[in-house]
């Protein structure tokens, strides 16, 4: 499900009866080019426009919606493609812009104006928006309405958002666990992984995480609940690691990292296992990835390995609420996030991602209603 964001947010009232409109100023973090590597701040820039307080009149904004931007999502996809790399489709990735335009990612929003008949001013919705104050969207496809306000805002860009979905998407629906399997999770410390460890653990599993420090490993088991954790970077053979916390094997993999990483869990899977493929974040910077030795065992073991994008499952997203809003107000979930405050700290606080500094699920606040 891809958003159509409007590329442009200085349009003229040109006679259409709004010249009186509040205009407002709308800050923006542009990006400089497609962010190809692990980003730099200087690969960002802020830009200051204006923009009037209200839908533009004419046929082309039937069903667009003005929104002002309250909280936006730090995610490995941030960095966007190219909208001229013909090497990529809207199926194949989450989000498009180009050079010198705003950075496209989900977000909490607030409908200012609306011409939409489902959303009026006022609503609280989630969706792919931009790294501005202000956003303009003409199709509202990908946006779902908050209803759950007695939560954090803030967990819609993550535990309640697409990161929440995800897991519950790979976990539940792809995975098909059972009680007291055996579930490994590589980058659990992730706002992915440590949802899917949660769901795990509530479903009687037993579970263990990779990270990519000590901190985040003690973490894991003191704070999230898993059963063991270990620093991958600290492990010279991941194999031999495996087997150490898997002695009888791997039920469930859910997958984040790829290479290397991949190859060993091959080898340590059980039989009638199954892997969710979610993410491969050690090849996203790499021309040729890592070629994956093992994958006979998809075959002696009979495993089940599938890849998945969370579009293909947001019409389940009313019975992951009717999951999820419980479990945390009974407390059975917990859920970090890392957030900054104010849009100017947004490229900081996404660099930080990408470096593995960040403290729990990356989060701008741009305001707070």
């Amino acid at each position: 499900m891809a958003a159509a964001v409007n590329s442009s947010i200085n349009y003229k009232a040109g006679g259409n009866g709004d010249d009186h409109v509040e205009q407002v100023r709308n800050q923006q973090v542009l990006a400089r080019d497609y962010i190809s590597a692990i980003p730099e701040e200087s690969d960002m820039y802020f830009n200051t426009s204006t923009i009037k307080l209200k839908v533009p009149a004419g046929e082309e904004f039937k069903g667009s919606v003005l929104l002002k931007n309250l909280y936006l999502s730090c995610d490995p996809y941030t960095r966007g493609v190219k909208q001229s790399d013909s090497a990529t489709t809207k199926q194949d990735r989450i989000v498009f812009f180009s050079p010198d335009s705003p950075i496209v990612g989900y977000g909490v929003s607030k409908v200012v104006d609306s011409q939409h008949p489902e959303f009026k001013a006022g609503d609280l919705v989630w969706g792919i928006t931009k790294w501005e104050e202000y956003t303009l969207i003409t199709n509202m496809e990908s946006f779902f309405k908050i209803n759950h306000t007695d939560v954090p805002l803030s967990y819609y860009t993550g535990l309640l958002g697409m990161p929440g979905m995800t897991a519950y998407a790979g976990f539940y629906e792809v995975c098909n666990p059972k009680k007291g399997e055996y579930v490994y999770i590589s980058s659990a410390f992730g706002a992915v992984g440590q949802i899917v460890g949660q769901f795990a653990k509530l479903m009687g599993c037993y579970v263990v995480g990779s990270a990519g420090s000590q901190e985040k490993v003690d973490k894991l088991k003191n704070k999230f609940g898993f059963d063991e954790a270990f620093n991958y970077k600290e492990e010279p053979d991941l194999n031999a690691a495996l087997k150490r916390y898997f002695p009888e094997g791997i039920d469930i993999y859910f997958e984040n990292v790829g290479g290397k990483m991949l190859d060993a869990v091959l080898l340590n899977m059980r039989l009638h296992g199954r892997i969710a493929v979610c993410g491969m974040i050690s090849q996203y910077n790499y021309e040729q990835h890592e070629g994956i030795t093992n994958l006979m065992h998809l075959i002696y073991k009979r495993i089940r390995m599938e890849g998945f994008f969370v579009f293909d499952f947001y019409h389940l997203y009313p019975k992951f609420l009717d999951l999820v809003v419980p479990y945390i107000k009974e407390g059975k979930i917990t859920y970090v996030e890392d957030i900054v405050e104010g849009l100017e700290n947004g490229p900081a606080s996404l660099v930080r991602l990408f470096s593995g500094r960040n403290a729990g699920k990356g989060v701008v606040a741009v305001a707070r209603e």
